[in-house]
């Protein structure tokens, strides 16, 4: 059985959308219950991570990131943004083709103000023998 990577072909989830989309790279979101307003931007070529990506690619992904803010802004009303990639599965990353997040965030959630840096950076996320300094 060969393995097919869902976002190689972004077009086969019914319910995804495309919202932007530039020579290299789109802007994929899905109806969601909780991240209301959240989306994808994912290069069109299978990168696993980030780091894989070219400079075209890069700057194709900052090209529709300036294009999917106003667009948020003016159809979610979010008052701020979590942007960020995962990187490998000890990162987070549970699909292997590179995708940069962007979640629209809202005063009234229960985790505002709490940014992606507030889930590594607690005492319950310390590794064994890392001394406190």
């Amino acid at each position: 059985m060969k393995l097919t990577c869902i976002f190689c072909d972004y077009t086969a989830i019914p319910e995804q959308k495309i919202i932007f989309e530039n020579d290299w790279c789109v802007f994929l979101q899905m109806p969601q219950d909780i991240l209301e307003g959240s989306g994808v931007i994912i290069p069109k070529a299978h990168k696993e991570t980030v780091f894989d990506l070219s400079e075209a690619e890069w700057k194709a992904t900052y090209t529709l990131l300036e294009k999917v803010k106003p667009y948020l802004d003016s159809h979610f009303l979010p008052a701020g943004y979590s942007v960020g990639w995962n990187c490998y599965q000890v990162g987070g990353q549970s699909i292997p083709h590179a995708h940069l997040h962007v979640i629209p965030r809202y005063a009234d959630e229960p985790f505002a103000g709490k940014g992606i840096r507030n889930w590594f950076k607690n005492e319950a996320n310390r590794r064994p023998g890392q001394r406190a300094y």
